[in-house]
């Protein structure tokens, strides 16, 4: 469907170019937007690559695990039902601390292995349990510590300072994250899944 409508603005622009007399724009803006395109590219992948590198650094020396079991006590509080030892609550920690450092490449797997260990421990194969949903909430709203990605792309435009957008994007995430938890809960009626607390 996304290349449908591609198509069609294309489509919409060469024509409205035409009969506006904008023709020498448009065929300006296809010369020049692949080489911005190219150069933003490279922009974004060296700061990408930097942050990348300093959180496998976090990663590799243990950081991202202690906080792991720091945020363990919180959440068991919202994903209800998990006891202490659970493998999929430390794969929820491990998950949301990836994401917290900006480390969505391994935050995937991560989340992916928190789903596999929620079907086995709450036996749900076929329906989303309450935990699951509230999993796939967190990774949707995931608070980042490092916006890198849009700090970067500031950083191309000439942004005399791309990280000041940190505390809008936080207090952004976590009230996004507050409004998408409570929605799990009213509307999964305070249990998970098929009626399980």
């Amino acid at each position: 469907m996304i290349n449908y409508i591609l198509i069609g603005i294309i489509l919409v622009s060469f024509v409205y170019s035409m009969f506006t007399g904008g023709a020498d724009a448009l065929s300006g803006a296809i010369m020049t937007s692949g080489q911005q395109a190219v150069s933003l590219i490279l922009t974004i992948g060296g700061a990408m690559a930097t942050w990348g590198g300093i959180m496998k650094l976090a990663e590799a020396s243990g950081l991202t695990r202690k906080l792991a079991r720091l945020l363990s006590p919180l959440l068991r509080l919202i994903f209800k039902g998990l006891k202490k030892d659970s493998l999929a609550l430390d794969a929820i920690a491990m998950n949301i601390t990836a994401n917290l450092f900006g480390l969505g490449n391994a935050a995937t797997p991560l989340g992916i292995e928190a789903i596999k260990r929620l079907e086995e421990e709450e036996g749900e194969k076929d329906t989303a349990s309450r935990n699951m949903a509230l999993l796939v909430v967190f990774n949707t709203c995931s608070i980042e510590l490092i916006p890198a990605t849009v700090a970067s792309m500031r950083a191309a435009y000439q942004s005399g300072s791309p990280m000041e957008i940190l505390p809008c994007v936080i207090i952004v995430s976590v009230l996004s994250l507050m409004v998408s938890v409570t929605a799990v809960y009213l509307f999964n009626g305070y249990k998970g899944g098929r009626g399980r607390k």
